[in-house]
Formats: structure tokens, C-alpha cells, sequence
């Protein structure tokens, strides 16, 4: 019997002592991705996509990702920032179209990478689709699996060759940082991040090993690559910007619900501190089986954290670099609490960036604007289905700014 509040937790990390996760192959399903493949052989528009697995790290598989056919508009089966309003049935449609063409590495390969490694390697530097010609030692197994931190999983075959059949599209920034084999890898991801290079395009190229110095180049897989950004480019610019802006004027709250995900934001007119508050409801992703409602929470005050936020995970730091992108374009500083309720309709998990997208949407809209906290609170207790008194037995983050003084209370 599974314990619901210990799925909640554990997502997937296997703390239940089972060799697999039965939550995630409960969603497992059959693709019909590959019905469109005549033999093992070939011809499509790769979006760009790659997908590194964690298993048995560090001898890792390394999958190229592309549909079977040239798509005008492959782009978008592997952009999770043009995802935000689409359906869940929508975005199992672009996932079950790419087939992951797969070959075991060692992840130091990457600085040495042999030729089919070092074409994936070229093929995910390329900002717009690339037509690629990929010969299969057998036809995929047509199944779909899930993850918490990524999205869905198309289908998957051992890779027999791989070809690019045109010129990538390689931005000069990217391939100038690729040839330099001095520079590190997070300097090269801020200097694209702050080029305006979207988040699933930098987690890319951080797993495919092609930036950073060359004898430290390593294959990262997927679920990491995608938290160590959100949180290195977040802690980054919270350091260096957010902390140094003048604080908010008044206390600010917005809202956003995509997929039965039910986001609310509050920031508050304080020195900076975070705090992410998640309730899983029964009958969601992780509380199929469960009777009530799950609260997990992880924060940090002004000195940042100091180890990985390891109830809420990647999710935390998808949030915050949300938060941290809206308080740069503010210039402001503020103390920021995310709360997010997770129902029902929300039934699989389909990776972090719904959370790093329904954030950002959230703080595009019009906020609702207190002048005082247990007014705000309140207002915020007539919105969520939980009574927000259980969300405060649980915060951190309030808890201190009840109790402990600054200079200005004096």
C-alpha cells in the first residue's frame, strides 16, 4: 500500500525501498508515435531536443529527440515556454511524437565525444529545428513515461546513426562559448540568460556538455541540468540585483491556475526571503490513493540556502527564479510566498516548467495590493481550498515575521 504523503516527498526517488515507482508507472501509457515508422530508419525535424537519463550516472544514456516526419512547427514539441494555456492531452501529443534515439556514454565523454555524440552535441547548439536522418537498431517501444522534474518521455530505441542533413543554426554568441574551453559554465549560461535565451535552451546545452572549461565537461542528465539552472541563474540575480533594490511599498498578491495548478504569490514589503508552500489534494499526481490533503514547504531567509530544497525540489527553484525575474523588472526587494494547490485535474506529472510558467504568469497579471498582512492572509483564505490557517502552521517565512523584531519596530 502506498503511502501518499510519502510520494508527496519522494516524486519519484525511489524512498519507498521499490526498485521502480508504481505512481509513475501508473501513467505510463501506449504512444502511437511509432505506427508512423516503416523498419528502423527515419527522416524528421528535430526541434532541437536531447534528453540525458539519471539512471546508473555516471554511465548514462543520451537520446536525441525528433519526430519521424519534417514539421514546419517542430520547434514547439520540445518549448515549454510556448506550452502555457495548451492542454495536458496537447502537450502528451508533442511528447509522444519525438522518438528518443539513444546511445550509452560515460559522462566525461563529453569533452572527447565520439561522432554520434558530438552530433547531438552540434544539433542542440542550433536555436531553430534541424532536419536529422537516424537509423535505429530496432523499432521503438511505443510508451510514454513521466517524470516529475521533466516532461513526458516519447518513445525510445537504441541508436544505430545519426545525421544532420542541413546546417544548424548556431547563434554566434553560443558557438563563440562552446569554443571557449576556458570560460565556466555558469559565466557562459548568465552571459546567454541575460542574451535572452529562453531556460529550455540553456538546460540543454548545460546537459550536452558543451559549455564550461573543456578538461571539466561533463553529460548531465536531464532533471539535474533543469534544477541547476533555475537555481544558479535565480541565485545568481537575487545576489547580485534583487538584494540591493529598495523594498516594495505595499504588499502585493497575484494569482494564476493552469492545469489544475492553482498558483497564488505573495510579496511582501520586506528584505528578501522565499518560500514555497505546496498542497497536493487528493486524486492529484502524487495523492491518487490518499485521503486528505499533503502540505510540504521549503524556504530560505535573506543568507540564501545552503542545501537542496529537498520537499519541494525542482519546483522551488523554478518558482523563484520566476519570483527573482519579475523583482528585477520591478527593482524591487521584497520576502515572497508561493502558494500552490494541486487538485485533481492534475493527474500526471508533466515537469517543473508548469511551475516556472504559471509563476511568471501570475506575476504578468494585475496584483491585488494590501497595506496590511492578517488582511491579505484573509483574503487569501476566501481563494484556496485548504483554510489558510493550515498553510501558516506550516511557513517558516511567516512565522519570523511575526516574531522577530528588525529596527524599524522599535
Amino acid at each position: 500500500m502506498l503511502d501518499p504523503k510519502l510520494c508527496v516527498k519522494c516524486k519519484g526517488k525511489l524512498l519507498c525501498g521499490l526498485s521502480y515507482c508504481p505512481v509513475l508507472e501508473r501513467h505510463s501509457a501506449r504512444s502511437r508515435a511509432t505506427s508512423r515508422i516503416k523498419g528502423t530508419d527515419f527522416y524528421g525535424s528535430s526541434p532541437p531536443g536531447i534528453f540525458i537519463s539519471w539512471h546508473n550516472y555516471p554511465n548514462i544514456t543520451v537520446s536525441a529527440l525528433s519526430p519521424t516526419t519534417v514539421e514546419p512547427n517542430a520547434a514547439i514539441l520540445d518549448a515549454p515556454e510556448q506550452w502555457f494555456g495548451l492542454s495536458d492531452q496537447d502537450i502528451l501529443s508533442f511528447r509522444e511524437s519525438l522518438i528518443g534515439s539513444g546511445k550509452k556514454f560515460k559522462a566525461k565523454e563529453a569533452s572527447l565525444p565520439d561522432q554520434k555524440l558530438s552530433t547531438m552535441q552540434e544539433l542542440v547548439m542550433s536555436f531553430k529545428p534541424v532536419n536529422v536522418e537516424e537509423s535505429l537498431f530496432k523499432k521503438p517501444e511505443p510508451i510514454l513515461s513521466f517524470h516529475e522534474s521533466v516532461a513526458p518521455i516519447g518513445p525510445r530505441a537504441p541508436l544505430k546513426s545519426i545525421k544532420l542533413t542541413e546546417n544548424p543554426k548556431i547563434p554566434q554568441k553560443v558557438d563563440y562559448l562552446n569554443a571557449d574551453i576556458n570560460v565556466k559554465s555558469m559565466t557562459a549560461v548568465m552571459e546567454l540568460y541575460d542574451s535572452g535565451f529562453p531556460i529550455s535552451f540553456l538546460y540543454k546545452l548545460l546537459s550536452a556538455g558543451t559549455l564550461g572549461v573543456e578538461k571539466n565537461r561533463k553529460l548531465v542528465p536531464t532533471r539535474w541540468a533543469i534544477s541547476a539552472i533555475d537555481s544558479n541563474i535565480s541565485e545568481k540575480i537575487i545576489d547580485t540585483k534583487v538584494k540591493s533594490f529598495q523594498q516594495l511599498g505595499e504588499i502585493r498578491l497575484f494569482h494564476s491556475t493552469y492545469l489544475d495548478n492553482t498558483f497564488y504569490v505573495l510579496l511582501l514589503p520586506r528584505e528578501w526571503s522565499f518560500e514555497q508552500l505546496e498542497c497536493w489534494l487528493p486524486g492529484g499526481a502524487w495523492t491518487a490513493d490518499a485521503k486528505e490533503h499533503s502540505i510540504i514547504q521549503d524556504h530560505e531567509f535573506y543568507e540564501g540556502r545552503k542545501d537542496y530544497a529537498s520537499n519541494v525540489e525542482g519546483a522551488y527553484y523554478s518558482a523563484r527564479l520566476a519570483v527573482a525575474e519579475y523583482l528585477v523588472k520591478e527593482k524591487r526587494q521584497a520576502a515572497a510566498l508561493v502558494f500552490r494547490e494541486i487538485g485533481q485535474g492534475y493527474n500526471m506529472p508533466l515537469g517543473v516548467w508548469v511551475i516556472r510558467e504559471t509563476v511568471r504568469k501570475a506575476l504578468e497579471s494585475k496584483p491585488f495590493v494590501f497595506f496590511d498582512l492578517q488582511l491579505a492572509l484573509k483574503f487569501l483564505g476566501m481563494k484556496l481550498k485548504v483554510p489558510v490557517a493550515q498553510y501558516e502552521k506550516e511557513s517558516k517565512l511567516l512565522d519570523q515575521i511575526r516574531h522577530q523584531k528588525r529596527l524599524g519596530d522599535f
